[in-house]
Protein backbone atom coordinates (compact mmCIF):
# COMPACT_ATOMS: atom_id res chain seq x y z
CA UNK A 1 0.00 0.00 0.00
CA UNK A 2 2.36 2.03 1.18
CA UNK A 3 3.30 0.29 1.85
CA UNK A 4 5.90 6.50 1.92
CA UNK A 5 4.48 -0.25 5.03
CA UNK A 6 2.01 1.12 3.35
CA UNK A 7 4.27 4.31 8.10
CA UNK A 8 2.73 10.56 9.82
CA UNK A 9 4.34 7.90 11.34
CA UNK A 10 5.70 8.49 13.65
CA UNK A 11 3.74 6.38 11.07
CA UNK A 12 4.72 3.37 8.92
CA UNK A 13 4.29 8.33 8.91
CA UNK A 14 6.98 6.89 8.64
CA UNK A 15 8.29 10.23 8.36
CA UNK A 16 11.88 9.70 10.44
CA UNK A 17 13.26 6.02 8.73
CA UNK A 18 16.70 7.83 9.78
CA UNK A 19 15.82 8.58 13.00
CA UNK A 20 14.70 6.88 16.42
CA UNK A 21 12.53 8.90 17.40
CA UNK A 22 9.47 8.54 14.42
CA UNK A 23 8.37 5.74 12.53
CA UNK A 24 9.73 5.09 8.47
CA UNK A 25 8.34 5.61 5.73
CA UNK A 26 5.76 3.63 4.46
CA UNK A 27 5.82 2.41 0.48
CA UNK A 28 5.06 -0.60 -1.05
CA UNK A 29 7.50 -2.73 -2.40
CA UNK A 30 6.00 -5.66 -4.94
CA UNK A 31 9.40 -6.05 -6.70
CA UNK A 32 10.61 -9.54 -6.97
CA UNK A 33 13.62 -8.53 -4.69
CA UNK A 34 11.08 -7.94 -1.89
CA UNK A 35 9.51 -11.47 -2.39
CA UNK A 36 9.41 -13.41 0.79
CA UNK A 37 12.46 -16.03 1.46
CA UNK A 38 11.21 -19.46 2.08
CA UNK A 39 11.32 -21.27 5.58
CA UNK A 40 13.99 -23.35 5.99
CA UNK A 41 14.91 -25.89 9.28
CA UNK A 42 18.02 -24.24 11.08
CA UNK A 43 20.75 -26.52 10.46
CA UNK A 44 22.47 -28.55 13.21
CA UNK A 45 25.58 -26.80 13.16
CA UNK A 46 23.71 -23.54 14.03
CA UNK A 47 23.28 -23.27 17.96
CA UNK A 48 20.28 -21.01 19.36
CA UNK A 49 20.95 -18.50 21.08
CA UNK A 50 20.56 -18.56 25.01
CA UNK A 51 17.52 -17.23 25.21
CA UNK A 52 16.17 -19.41 22.29
CA UNK A 53 17.94 -22.32 23.91
CA UNK A 54 16.30 -21.45 27.21
CA UNK A 55 12.93 -20.62 25.61
CA UNK A 56 13.00 -24.32 23.98
CA UNK A 57 13.77 -26.20 26.30
CA UNK A 58 10.48 -25.36 28.31
CA UNK A 59 8.92 -25.51 25.60
CA UNK A 60 6.20 -28.74 25.16
CA UNK A 61 6.88 -28.53 21.34
CA UNK A 62 9.67 -30.76 19.58
CA UNK A 63 9.38 -28.51 16.31
CA UNK A 64 12.87 -27.62 15.49
CA UNK A 65 13.69 -23.62 15.14
CA UNK A 66 13.60 -22.38 11.28
CA UNK A 67 15.17 -19.45 9.86
CA UNK A 68 13.75 -17.28 7.17
CA UNK A 69 16.05 -14.70 5.81
CA UNK A 70 16.48 -11.58 8.86
CA UNK A 71 14.99 -13.94 11.26
CA UNK A 72 15.14 -16.99 13.37
CA UNK A 73 11.58 -18.74 14.65
CA UNK A 74 11.55 -20.10 18.08
CA UNK A 75 8.81 -22.78 18.49
CA UNK A 76 7.54 -22.03 21.52
CA UNK A 77 4.20 -23.67 23.80
CA UNK A 78 0.97 -21.47 23.92
CA UNK A 79 0.92 -20.57 27.36
CA UNK A 80 4.24 -18.10 26.65
CA UNK A 81 1.94 -15.77 24.52
CA UNK A 82 1.13 -12.92 26.88
CA UNK A 83 -2.49 -12.64 27.20
CA UNK A 84 -3.33 -14.99 24.40
CA UNK A 85 -6.94 -15.98 26.04
CA UNK A 86 -7.69 -12.34 26.13
CA UNK A 87 -8.28 -11.29 22.32
CA UNK A 88 -11.45 -11.28 20.73
CA UNK A 89 -9.74 -13.91 18.25
CA UNK A 90 -12.32 -14.57 16.29
CA UNK A 91 -12.08 -10.84 14.69
CA UNK A 92 -9.30 -11.79 12.93
CA UNK A 93 -11.16 -14.05 10.53
CA UNK A 94 -11.97 -11.88 7.63
CA UNK A 95 -8.26 -10.85 7.73
CA UNK A 96 -7.64 -14.73 7.79
CA UNK A 97 -10.09 -15.17 5.02
CA UNK A 98 -8.46 -12.57 2.62
CA UNK A 99 -4.89 -13.54 3.08
CA UNK A 100 -6.72 -16.92 2.49
CA UNK A 101 -7.38 -16.14 -1.23
CA UNK A 102 -3.73 -15.74 -1.97
CA UNK A 103 -2.46 -18.65 0.39
CA UNK A 104 1.09 -18.56 0.73
CA UNK A 105 2.96 -22.24 -0.10
CA UNK A 106 2.12 -24.44 3.15
CA UNK A 107 -1.00 -22.73 3.64
CA UNK A 108 -3.20 -24.58 1.07
CA UNK A 109 -5.25 -27.33 3.94
CA UNK A 110 -5.32 -24.72 7.01
CA UNK A 111 -7.08 -22.04 4.41
CA UNK A 112 -9.74 -24.66 3.01
CA UNK A 113 -10.23 -25.37 6.58
CA UNK A 114 -10.39 -21.94 8.23
CA UNK A 115 -12.60 -20.24 5.32
CA UNK A 116 -15.31 -23.53 5.50
CA UNK A 117 -16.56 -21.74 8.72
CA UNK A 118 -17.13 -18.63 10.95
CA UNK A 119 -16.20 -18.84 14.45
CA UNK A 120 -18.76 -18.47 16.69
CA UNK A 121 -16.98 -17.39 19.28
CA UNK A 122 -13.24 -16.80 20.19
CA UNK A 123 -12.91 -19.49 22.29
CA UNK A 124 -13.47 -21.78 19.33
CA UNK A 125 -11.46 -19.40 17.01
CA UNK A 126 -8.55 -19.92 19.37
CA UNK A 127 -9.17 -23.80 19.74
CA UNK A 128 -9.11 -24.09 15.80
CA UNK A 129 -5.54 -21.96 15.63
CA UNK A 130 -4.10 -24.07 18.15
CA UNK A 131 -5.08 -27.27 16.85
CA UNK A 132 -3.90 -26.12 13.30
CA UNK A 133 -0.70 -24.01 13.85
CA UNK A 134 2.44 -23.70 15.78
CA UNK A 135 3.89 -20.93 17.67
CA UNK A 136 7.60 -19.36 17.23
CA UNK A 137 8.94 -16.70 19.03
CA UNK A 138 10.23 -14.07 16.02
CA UNK A 139 14.15 -13.06 17.44
CA UNK A 140 17.06 -11.63 15.14
CA UNK A 141 20.04 -14.13 14.56
CA UNK A 142 21.97 -12.64 17.84
CA UNK A 143 19.02 -13.43 19.91
CA UNK A 144 17.52 -9.82 20.32
CA UNK A 145 13.29 -11.07 21.11
CA UNK A 146 12.53 -6.89 20.95
CA UNK A 147 11.71 -4.12 18.19
CA UNK A 148 9.33 -1.50 17.06
CA UNK A 149 5.79 -1.15 16.64
CA UNK A 150 4.76 1.50 14.38
CA UNK A 151 1.66 2.56 12.67
CA UNK A 152 0.08 3.48 9.71
CA UNK A 153 -3.67 4.73 8.36
CA UNK A 154 -5.94 5.50 5.41
CA UNK A 155 -6.27 9.15 4.92
CA UNK A 156 -9.10 10.94 3.95
CA UNK A 157 -8.53 14.20 1.86
CA UNK A 158 -10.82 16.72 -0.48
CA UNK A 159 -10.23 16.56 -3.99
CA UNK A 160 -11.58 17.90 -7.38
CA UNK A 161 -11.64 16.13 -10.23
CA UNK A 162 -10.46 19.63 -12.42
CA UNK A 163 -8.37 22.19 -11.05
CA UNK A 164 -10.12 25.25 -9.25
CA UNK A 165 -9.50 27.85 -6.68
CA UNK A 166 -8.08 26.30 -3.72
CA UNK A 167 -7.51 23.25 -5.28
CA UNK A 168 -4.13 23.34 -7.35
CA UNK A 169 -2.16 20.58 -6.18
CA UNK A 170 -2.03 17.29 -8.62
CA UNK A 171 -1.60 13.65 -8.20
CA UNK A 172 -0.58 11.84 -10.72
CA UNK A 173 -0.66 8.52 -12.19
CA UNK A 174 2.57 7.08 -13.63
CA UNK A 175 4.35 8.65 -16.37
CA UNK A 176 4.38 6.94 -19.95
CA UNK A 177 7.96 6.66 -19.71
CA UNK A 178 8.29 5.91 -16.08
CA UNK A 179 9.97 2.44 -17.19
CA UNK A 180 12.40 4.34 -19.87
CA UNK A 181 14.36 6.54 -17.36
CA UNK A 182 15.51 4.73 -14.23
CA UNK A 183 15.95 6.57 -11.85
CA UNK A 184 12.99 8.74 -12.67
CA UNK A 185 12.74 12.54 -12.22
CA UNK A 186 13.53 13.93 -9.28
CA UNK A 187 10.73 15.88 -7.26
CA UNK A 188 12.41 18.93 -7.77
CA UNK A 189 12.86 18.14 -11.53
CA UNK A 190 9.24 17.64 -11.83
CA UNK A 191 8.42 20.87 -9.51
CA UNK A 192 10.53 22.99 -12.49
CA UNK A 193 12.10 21.53 -15.99
CA UNK A 194 10.43 18.32 -16.18
CA UNK A 195 7.39 19.17 -15.40
CA UNK A 196 6.00 18.80 -19.05
CA UNK A 197 6.56 14.65 -17.99
CA UNK A 198 3.50 14.69 -15.71
CA UNK A 199 1.38 16.59 -18.10
CA UNK A 200 -2.08 14.47 -18.77
CA UNK A 201 -1.28 12.23 -15.93
CA UNK A 202 -3.32 14.75 -13.04
CA UNK A 203 -5.58 12.64 -11.49
CA UNK A 204 -7.05 14.89 -9.30
CA UNK A 205 -6.31 18.01 -7.67
CA UNK A 206 -5.97 18.88 -3.53
CA UNK A 207 -5.77 21.99 -1.38
CA UNK A 208 -2.26 21.78 -0.28
CA UNK A 209 1.38 20.38 -0.82
CA UNK A 210 0.88 18.60 3.16
CA UNK A 211 -2.40 16.98 1.65
CA UNK A 212 -0.36 15.82 -1.15
CA UNK A 213 2.68 14.82 1.00
CA UNK A 214 0.42 12.49 3.89
CA UNK A 215 -1.27 10.96 0.71
CA UNK A 216 2.42 10.04 -0.62
CA UNK A 217 3.78 9.01 2.54
CA UNK A 218 0.95 6.80 3.72
CA UNK A 219 1.04 5.19 0.27
CA UNK A 220 -2.65 5.30 -0.28
CA UNK A 221 -5.68 7.27 0.65
CA UNK A 222 -9.26 7.88 0.17
CA UNK A 223 -10.25 11.19 -2.14
CA UNK A 224 -13.73 13.24 -0.97
CA UNK A 225 -13.97 14.04 -4.64
CA UNK A 226 -15.76 17.03 -5.64
CA UNK A 227 -16.90 16.03 -9.50
CA UNK A 228 -17.36 18.78 -12.58
CA UNK A 229 -21.08 18.22 -12.49
CA UNK A 230 -20.52 19.12 -8.84
CA UNK A 231 -21.70 15.66 -7.05
CA UNK A 232 -19.37 14.40 -4.48
CA UNK A 233 -18.15 10.60 -3.61
CA UNK A 234 -15.68 8.83 -2.06
CA UNK A 235 -12.45 7.55 -3.90
CA UNK A 236 -9.58 5.47 -3.26
CA UNK A 237 -6.30 6.32 -4.27
CA UNK A 238 -3.51 3.28 -4.41
CA UNK A 239 0.21 2.85 -5.17
CA UNK A 240 0.97 2.85 -8.36
CA UNK A 241 4.69 3.55 -8.42
CA UNK A 242 7.67 5.41 -7.35
CA UNK A 243 10.54 7.49 -9.45
CA UNK A 244 13.07 4.86 -8.16
CA UNK A 245 14.68 7.75 -5.79
CA UNK A 246 15.55 6.71 -2.08
CA UNK A 247 12.86 8.24 0.55
CA UNK A 248 14.57 10.94 2.47
CA UNK A 249 13.06 12.11 5.64
CA UNK A 250 11.80 15.09 6.04
CA UNK A 251 11.05 15.00 9.51
CA UNK A 252 15.03 14.03 9.94
CA UNK A 253 15.78 17.11 7.70
CA UNK A 254 13.51 19.60 9.90
CA UNK A 255 15.28 18.09 13.23
CA UNK A 256 19.00 18.74 11.33
CA UNK A 257 17.21 22.41 10.37
CA UNK A 258 16.72 22.84 14.08
CA UNK A 259 12.85 23.82 13.41
CA UNK A 260 11.84 20.10 15.42
CA UNK A 261 13.08 18.25 18.64
CA UNK A 262 13.98 14.72 17.83
CA UNK A 263 11.18 13.72 20.42
CA UNK A 264 8.91 16.01 18.57
CA UNK A 265 9.16 15.36 15.39
CA UNK A 266 5.80 13.63 14.49
CA UNK A 267 2.86 14.06 11.74
CA UNK A 268 0.80 15.96 13.56
CA UNK A 269 4.22 18.74 14.57
CA UNK A 270 4.92 18.34 10.79
CA UNK A 271 1.93 19.43 9.78
CA UNK A 272 1.58 22.30 12.15
CA UNK A 273 4.92 23.46 11.26
CA UNK A 274 4.02 23.23 7.41
CA UNK A 275 0.90 25.09 7.92
CA UNK A 276 2.62 27.83 9.27
CA UNK A 277 5.68 27.94 7.42
CA UNK A 278 6.60 30.69 4.26
CA UNK A 279 5.89 28.63 0.86
CA UNK A 280 9.58 29.01 -0.06
CA UNK A 281 10.30 27.45 3.61
CA UNK A 282 7.90 24.66 2.72
CA UNK A 283 9.49 23.88 -0.67
CA UNK A 284 12.65 23.50 0.90
CA UNK A 285 11.19 20.91 3.01
CA UNK A 286 9.79 19.00 0.32
CA UNK A 287 12.79 19.20 -1.68
CA UNK A 288 14.88 17.51 0.77
CA UNK A 289 12.96 14.13 -0.09
CA UNK A 290 13.40 13.35 -3.71
CA UNK A 291 11.19 10.47 -3.93
CA UNK A 292 7.68 11.00 -5.71
CA UNK A 293 5.10 8.78 -5.60
CA UNK A 294 2.26 7.77 -8.63
CA UNK A 295 -1.40 6.82 -7.57
CA UNK A 296 -4.21 4.98 -9.53
CA UNK A 297 -7.59 5.60 -8.58
CA UNK A 298 -9.71 2.57 -7.72
CA UNK A 299 -13.46 2.15 -6.59
CA UNK A 300 -14.06 1.81 -2.59
CA UNK A 301 -16.07 -1.44 -2.68
CA UNK A 302 -14.66 -4.47 -3.05
CA UNK A 303 -15.39 -6.21 -6.31
CA UNK A 304 -14.16 -9.33 -5.70
CA UNK A 305 -17.07 -12.16 -5.27
CA UNK A 306 -18.52 -11.58 -1.80
CA UNK A 307 -17.60 -13.94 1.17
CA UNK A 308 -21.12 -16.24 1.99
CA UNK A 309 -20.02 -16.07 5.71
CA UNK A 310 -18.52 -12.61 6.02
CA UNK A 311 -17.48 -9.87 4.01
CA UNK A 312 -14.21 -9.40 3.00
CA UNK A 313 -12.30 -6.36 4.54
CA UNK A 314 -12.75 -3.20 2.30
CA UNK A 315 -9.44 -1.05 3.15
CA UNK A 316 -6.76 -0.75 0.94
CA UNK A 317 -4.93 -3.18 -0.32
CA UNK A 318 -1.48 -4.48 1.05
CA UNK A 319 1.83 -5.53 -0.76
CA UNK A 320 -0.04 -8.88 -0.25
CA UNK A 321 -2.64 -7.84 -2.62
CA UNK A 322 -5.27 -8.36 -0.86
CA UNK A 323 -7.66 -5.73 1.19
CA UNK A 324 -6.39 -4.58 4.74
CA UNK A 325 -8.03 -4.89 7.93
CA UNK A 326 -8.19 -1.91 10.29
CA UNK A 327 -6.39 -3.33 14.01
CA UNK A 328 -5.93 -6.72 12.23
CA UNK A 329 -3.76 -5.75 9.43
CA UNK A 330 -0.08 -5.36 9.92
CA UNK A 331 3.33 -4.32 7.39
CA UNK A 332 6.23 -6.46 8.01
CA UNK A 333 9.47 -7.18 6.49
CA UNK A 334 8.91 -10.24 4.44
CA UNK A 335 12.49 -11.18 4.25
CA UNK A 336 11.77 -12.00 7.90
CA UNK A 337 8.20 -13.19 7.82
CA UNK A 338 5.60 -14.10 4.79
CA UNK A 339 2.78 -12.25 3.87
CA UNK A 340 -0.15 -14.19 5.20
CA UNK A 341 1.42 -14.90 8.40
CA UNK A 342 -1.27 -14.84 11.43
CA UNK A 343 0.97 -13.22 13.84
CA UNK A 344 0.48 -12.50 17.84
CA UNK A 345 1.49 -8.87 19.10
CA UNK A 346 2.73 -7.28 22.44
CA UNK A 347 3.04 -3.89 22.19
CA UNK A 348 1.39 -0.63 23.84
CA UNK A 349 -0.96 1.81 22.39
CA UNK A 350 0.89 5.54 21.72
CA UNK A 351 -1.35 7.60 23.36
CA UNK A 352 -2.48 5.85 26.40
CA UNK A 353 0.18 2.86 26.93
CA UNK A 354 -2.26 0.43 27.15
CA UNK A 355 -1.28 -3.30 26.35
CA UNK A 356 -1.67 -4.08 22.71
CA UNK A 357 -1.87 -7.83 22.38
CA UNK A 358 -3.57 -9.11 19.39
CA UNK A 359 -3.90 -11.61 16.49
CA UNK A 360 -3.10 -9.79 12.86
CA UNK A 361 -1.95 -10.72 9.81
CA UNK A 362 1.07 -9.87 7.53
CA UNK A 363 -0.07 -8.03 4.70
CA UNK A 364 2.06 -5.69 3.68
CA UNK A 365 5.36 -4.65 3.59
CA UNK A 366 7.08 -0.74 3.27
CA UNK A 367 10.94 0.47 2.32
CA UNK A 368 11.61 0.99 5.92
CA UNK A 369 10.16 -1.97 7.34
CA UNK A 370 13.07 -3.97 7.65
CA UNK A 371 14.09 -6.83 10.37
CA UNK A 372 13.20 -9.48 12.43
CA UNK A 373 10.93 -7.69 14.83
CA UNK A 374 9.57 -5.27 13.43
CA UNK A 375 5.82 -4.43 12.44
CA UNK A 376 3.57 -1.14 10.94
CA UNK A 377 0.22 -1.40 12.32
CA UNK A 378 -2.64 -0.53 10.28
CA UNK A 379 -5.11 1.72 12.11
CA UNK A 380 -7.92 2.08 9.44
CA UNK A 381 -9.43 5.56 8.85
CA UNK A 382 -10.69 8.75 10.62
CA UNK A 383 -9.33 10.96 13.07
CA UNK A 384 -8.36 8.36 15.82
CA UNK A 385 -6.43 6.33 13.53
CA UNK A 386 -4.43 9.38 12.14
CA UNK A 387 -3.61 10.37 15.96
CA UNK A 388 -3.10 6.79 16.84
CA UNK A 389 -0.33 6.38 13.76
CA UNK A 390 1.02 9.80 13.89
CA UNK A 391 2.33 9.17 17.42
CA UNK A 392 3.07 5.18 17.08
CA UNK A 393 6.74 4.45 18.35
CA UNK A 394 6.79 1.33 20.62
CA UNK A 395 8.59 -1.71 21.98
CA UNK A 396 7.56 -4.58 20.46
CA UNK A 397 7.28 -8.96 21.05
CA UNK A 398 6.19 -10.72 17.96
CA UNK A 399 5.11 -14.07 17.36
CA UNK A 400 4.50 -16.27 13.96
CA UNK A 401 2.21 -18.80 13.83
CA UNK A 402 2.36 -21.30 11.15
CA UNK A 403 1.45 -24.75 9.88
CA UNK A 404 2.11 -27.92 12.23
CA UNK A 405 4.56 -30.29 9.98
CA UNK A 406 2.32 -33.12 8.84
Amino acid sequence: MLRLSPALSATALALLSACATAPPERLPERLPERSPAPLQPMPATDQPSAPAAAAAAGSQTTTAPLIRGRARWVPVDWSTLPDWHADRSAELWPALRASCARPMPGWASVCARATAFSPPDDSFARDFLQRELQAYRVESFTGETEGLATGYYEPLVKASRRPRPGFTVALHRPPPDLAKRRPYWTRQQLAGEASASLRGQEIAYVATELDLLVLQIQGSGRLKMTEPDGSERQVRLAFAGHNDHPYASVGRWLIDQGELRADGANWPAIRDWGQRASPQRLQQMLWSNPRVVFFREEALADERPGEPLRPLPTGPRGAQGVALSAGRSVAIDPQAVPYGTPLWLDTTEPLSATPLRRLVMAQDTGSAITGAVRVDYFWGDGETAEQQAGRMKQPLRLWALWPREP
